[in-house]
């Protein structure tokens, strides 16, 4: 079973960038994992479970849909994380935003490096949040139209 973070409303800084939705983080590191989970949250994240195997994310997924699902590719149970990146992509007609956390970025297949968004380890937690914000953002009428009068 997953680790439930706090949820962004309640326990998050307000960021004024709007929800970064769901996460499900699939990290055996725990320290790695609560790191992304706090950056998360504190970003907006309206919920974040953690798992520390592809078992556990399995079981967590019949009950969780996530809006962003951050995969390590080596874990304890599993050296190849990215097939729960496939399985994912090919079960739901909206897939989540996939980021792979790895320190190995080459070992990644490159059919499946394509479902998603690659972070090498080390990488801060920040730099998570920054990629999910930039793929969430839907700028609406009047944020155009700020940035076009900006230019």
């Amino acid at each position: 079973m997953g680790i439930k973070s706090k949820a962004g409303s309640t326990g998050g800084r307000s960021t004024g960038f709007g929800s970064l939705g769901r996460a499900l983080i699939v990290e055996d590191d725990a320290i790695i994992a609560l790191d992304m989970a706090d950056a998360l949250t504190d970003g907006g994240a309206e919920k974040v479970v953690i798992c520390p195997s592809i078992s556990a994310a399995l079981a967590e997924l019949e009950r969780f849909k996530p809006e962003v699902l951050v995969l390590d590719v080596r874990l304890a149970d599993r050296d190849d994380g990215w097939t729960l990146a496939e399985l994912v992509t090919q079960l739901n007609p909206v897939p989540p935003l996939i980021v792979f956390s790895t320190g190995l970025p080459e070992s990644i297949p490159a059919q499946a490096a394509a479902l998603g968004h690659i972070l090498a380890k080390p990488f801060h937690p920040e730099e998570l949040v920054r990629l999910v914000r930039l793929h969430r953002q839907k700028p609406g009428l009047i944020a155009r139209l700020r940035g076009a009068l900006s230019l």
